[in-house]
């Protein structure tokens, strides 16, 4: 009897351990499956598949999806928050500046959208909805200038690049006295009760005077009509032949070296505008004789061009939103600020030329509007003068207004079809 207890005693415990065990094993395999799930999900966010050329049996191809985002040598999120407490006339220039580096195995689409945009008490999102419009808005309708930049809208795989910029700067006297004022009066108030609200209640976070906030999206490329044709960057080095129409090999009388000058040529565009390099050997003359010069300058050409212009070469610089200028006499220097449409070119072409002011560019960052010589514009800037453009020195060029009388060389902008070009 006392063994048969023992015997079942025995079993009993045995049975409690075997039970013990197997509940271990599921906790265990439980938590293999969780630590499984999350390293599905990791892969899933680093990771995309896409519909390969599968042989004899169905696969799937992975490619890698990484892009890096980095100030300096921080790594930062793809959210800008620009916040400025302290904006005054003659305030040193502020700037952000985002590497984009794409080491993944496809072609991104970089963009950006502006999620809120609060200056005072005024949230302006809420009134402007269309993102170009309210990036305009910063940009030109404050005493001070908040401006935002992306130099390549993509980055193509394996080490591609693009940099994203937002500036804030404001001129010591912009000849807006009375805009100056009101910001100053708008922005004292403002400070005052956002220390009345921390005083009456401590636990309250004072507001910045300006918050920005930007995010920054990457996204598959997708070959489309709207999607920038990535064989077409502005400045771009292409010779071209005038008289066959053609891309060419050597430099000649006919093969000229040239620059795309379109900033955001698309699939969907059948040509592109191409900028020939300002030759010494381009013909000269008045600005009164501009359509004559044209038409010697092209007799021989066979290839479709059109007069060069302000607005040519304003979109290009404008994209400076650090170095590319307003000069005006008695007045501080402007940063021209982003130009996205063609009423506010217009507006900032009159208001420069209201005070007799000029635009100056860095010649490193646009090597290839850099003439010695003086070159006519298809604009006049006043009565007696026309837009021209020349070199102010080894480190400016300047696009001036230039007496009509004077003598200045004339070229012409290509408009070339692409299926001559077949880059």
């Amino acid at each position: 009897m006392k063994k048969k207890k023992k015997e079942e005693i025995y079993n009993k415990r045995k049975g409690d351990r075997v039970k013990e065990r197997y509940k271990r094993y599921i906790k265990i395999n439980l938590v293999s499956l969780i630590f499984l799930a999350i390293s599905f999900i990791s892969i899933t966010l680093a990771w995309f598949a896409y519909s390969g050329i599968a042989n004899s049996s169905l696969e799937i191809g992975v490619k890698a999806w990484n892009l890096e985002f980095k100030k300096g040598d921080t790594s930062v999120s793809n959210n800008i928050v620009i916040s400025l407490s302290d904006v005054y006339p003659g305030m040193q220039t502020v700037s952000e500046i985002v590497d984009i580096k794409n080491y993944g195995d496809s072609d991104a689409q970089i963009s950006y959208s502006i999620l809120s945009a609060r200056i005072l008490n005024d949230e302006l999102e809420q009134n402007i909805s269309d993102n170009l419009l309210l990036e305009d808005y910063l940009a030109h309708e404050y005493p001070f200038h908040i401006n935002i930049n992306l130099s390549k809208e993509y980055a193509l795989a394996h080490d591609g690049q693009s940099k994203f910029e937002v500036s804030v700067s404001w001129p010591l006297d912009s000849g807006n006295d009375e805009l100056d004022s009101q910001w100053g009066n708008d922005s004292y108030a403002f400070i005052q009760q956002e220390q009345a609200n921390y005083n009456n209640d401590p636990s309250y976070q004072i507001r910045s005077q300006i918050k920005i906030v930007i995010s920054i999206k990457a996204e598959q490329y997708v070959s489309n009509n709207d999607a920038i044709d990535v064989n077409y960057n502005l400045g771009d080095l292409i010779l071209f032949d005038v008289v066959n129409n053609s891309v060419c090999s050597e430099i000649s009388d006919t093969c000229l070296q040239t620059h795309i000058l379109d900033i955001d040529n698309t699939l969907g565009d059948s040509t592109v505008a191409l900028l020939p390099t300002f030759y010494d050997t381009y013909i000269e003359g008045t600005y009164d004789n501009f359509d004559n010069l044209m038409s010697t300058v092209t007799s021989s050409w066979n290839v479709n061009t059109r007069n060069l212009n302000v607005t040519d070469l304003l979109k290009p610089i404008s994209k400076d939103i650090l170095n590319s200028y307003i000069i005006r006499d008695n007045l501080s220097d402007t940063i021209i600020g982003k130009l996205n449409n063609d009423d506010r070119i217009n507006s900032i072409i009159n208001l420069t030329k209201s005070s007799n002011g000029y635009f100056k560019f860095l010649n490193g960052k646009y090597n290839y509007l850099v003439t010695s010589k003086c070159y006519w514009l298809n604009n006049e800037y006043d009565t007696n003068s026309a837009f021209a453009l020349t070199k102010i020195d080894s480190t400016n060029s300047k696009i001036y207004g230039e007496v009509k009388t004077s003598t200045c060389s004339i070229v012409p902008v290509i408009i070339a079809s692409k299926t001559n070009i077949d880059i």
